[in-house]
């Protein structure tokens, strides 16, 4: 038989789907995340051989009735690290490598003219006109120049705000025995320490993003003050984007749309769709149902 291959490759997670010919997931495959900047460029590539590799594991490759026609790989991180790998793929049929915010703005505007804001570890906003089929990315510039609205960035805001309690410099607040009980130290400057001296830092810190939601949701001034603040400067750089791509539309005439565990939770949903004008509509679908609409067209 004749399969199509599908990979949504993130910070956060890896996933991968295999379609049959009419277009049904005959099998699917979650792995952690890719991205190189995050992973580093070979621990990229050895998560997404390893998924693949599992996804495919049950289908009998060496048989010659089975093939792989096109292969879509929507990708975090540098694009050309990603085109360079893919150039030395074999037996994936005709290999296509997009940015991961394809999938995502297919789930929001489908083909057509639209806008989405996704945050999972990273951020970003993506774009696609009327006029043309090219879409148009900002933000994404990852955890060293700041992705606001991520699990980075609020996971970073958070340590910030309860070290500065724990030094008595902040009012306490939920976040300062948060930041405790995560790391199993209660002295300030040895949890600075544990984050500066650990080498898988980074993805540790955007995992706290979804202990702060709870947080917020929950009636902690702190911690609503730091989402809303990391949230509103991507919902800013949405409104930029908007302004410039779509000069003769008002904002509620733009398909909009809102990606990822963090901008989907409804406290977040609520704080956003208060400031924008915008039609935001909250993604039920994770980024690879978008890959699988992307594969069956």
């Amino acid at each position: 038989m004749i399969y199509r291959l599908g990979v949504d490759g993130g910070g956060t997670k890896t996933e991968a789907i295999l379609l049959d010919q009419g277009g049904m997931v005959v099998a699917s495959r979650t792995g952690p995340g890719c991205n190189p900047s995050l992973a580093g460029p070979e621990g990229a590539k050895a998560v997404f051989a390893e998924v693949v590799k599992s996804l495919l594991a049950p289908f009998p490759c060496s048989d010659p009735d089975f093939s792989i026609e096109t292969t879509l790989m929507c990708m975090a991180g540098n694009p050309a690290f990603w085109q360079e790998f893919a150039d030395s793929l074999t037996t994936f049929g005709k290999v296509n490598v997009v940015t991961d915010a394809i999938p995502v703005l297919q789930l929001a505007a489908g083909s057509g003219p639209g806008i989405v804001l996704h945050a999972g570890t990273g951020s970003f906003v993506a774009a696609r006109t009327a006029d043309s089929a090219e879409v148009h990315y900002a933000g994404g510039l990852g955890w060293k120049f700041g992705d606001p609205g991520s699990g980075y960035d609020i996971g970073r805001r958070a340590v910030v705000r309860g070290l500065l309690e724990l030094q008595g410099w902040r009012h306490p607040s939920g976040i300062g025995k948060f930041l405790q009980e995560q790391t199993g130290i209660t002295e300030g400057q040895a949890i600075s320490r544990f984050y500066y001296n650990d080498s898988a830092s980074n993805p540790k810190i955007a995992q706290l993003a979804a202990g702060v939601l709870a947080l917020a949701a929950g009636g902690d001034a702190a911690a609503r003050d730091l989402v809303n603040t990391s949230v509103m400067d991507l919902l800013d750089l949405a409104h930029a984007v908007a302004a410039k791509l779509f000069p003769k539309h008002k904002l509620r005439e733009i398909p909009a749309g809102l990606s990822g565990p963090i901008l989907t939770h409804p406290f977040v949903v609520e704080t956003l769709t208060a400031s924008s004008a915008l039609p935001l509509k909250p993604l039920t679908a994770g980024p690879i149902e978008g890959v699988r609409q992307l594969l069956a067209s």
